[in-house]
């Protein structure tokens, strides 16, 4: 017979949906047009009851996670959103390198770039302008898992990474079951990708990303000697400009941003 505090210890560790589903009302909040969204509209992002979404929604703003707007219409985050992420650190070098420089380089990029390291077989958005860019099409990237083989970000970093991370990488990959499992298992593409893409000098999606279809995306490797630690992009709307424009006016300027960023963090580490 097992103990209470065994009993006790065991049911701690259960899921607290209340606390799930509201995690999961704040993240499509946080997706929407400046933040901003209807019961009606979240319950059809998120599939929760409207009615339990409204109830959400009320204890989230008792406590000012959201407020209110449009006359009790609809719901915007709220300042204490802002608040808990005061507490998280990320990598020093993100936040101390690569953020100060991706804001600088807006203004000439114009369009929006992330910045991302592996995680899991994924590429995890770490930085971003979109929110700053005048020409996203989104407005929150950071956190969103991309994917390794038909992104830009991912090809950059696979093709630039140390060897050893890149096979355990595409062994963690050829595990799944998906379409990108299927993609990992063939080896001559994969061979293809990254002998194309350090032929060219940076990595090139076009469209490839099924969820993105319709953005064209370069992305060069953040590098710590010879080997990527990360990726940088910029994201353009395919009908906005040929291959040659982006080759030409673009493809300079995100190069020397991924090699300040490089630089800083190779300088950072010397420190």
């Amino acid at each position: 017979m097992k103990s209470s505090t065994a009993i006790d210890d065991a049911s701690s560790y259960r899921e607290v949906r209340g606390l799930t589903r509201g995690l999961a009302v704040l993240r499509a909040l946080n997706e929407m047009p400046g933040g901003i969204g209807t019961v009606a509209g979240l319950a059809r992002t998120t599939g929760i009851h409207r009615t339990t979404v409204k109830r959400l929604l009320e204890t989230l703003r008792a406590e000012g996670f959201v407020h209110q707007k449009d006359e009790g219409t609809s719901y915007s985050l709220g300042f204490e959103v802002r608040r808990l992420s005061e507490g998280y650190v990320a990598a020093d070098w993100i936040d101390q390198v690569a953020a100060p420089a991706m804001r600088e380089h807006l203004r000439a990029l114009s369009w929006p770039s992330d910045l991302a390291t592996p995680d899991g077989g994924f590429m995890i958005v770490r930085e971003s302008t979109h929110r700053a860019s005048l020409l996203s099409q989104h407005r929150a990237t950071i956190g969103i898992r991309v994917p390794m083989l038909v992104s830009s970000l991912g090809r950059a970093w696979l093709s630039w990474c140390a060897e050893e991370e890149r096979e355990a990488t595409l062994a963690l990959l050829r595990s799944r079951t998906d379409s990108i499992g299927k993609m990992a298992h063939d080896s001559e593409y994969v061979k293809r990708i990254i002998r194309e893409t350090r032929k060219r000098g940076y990595a090139m999606n076009r469209g490839e990303w099924a969820s993105e279809a319709s953005v064209i995306a370069i992305a060069f490797p953040i590098l710590v000697g010879h080997h990527a630690i990360g990726a940088i992009n910029l994201v353009l709307q395919r009908n906005a400009m040929s291959e040659r424009e982006i080759a030409i006016r673009y493809v300079p300027l995100l190069r020397t941003l991924a090699e300040k960023i490089s630089a800083g963090v190779a300088s950072s580490t010397r420190g």
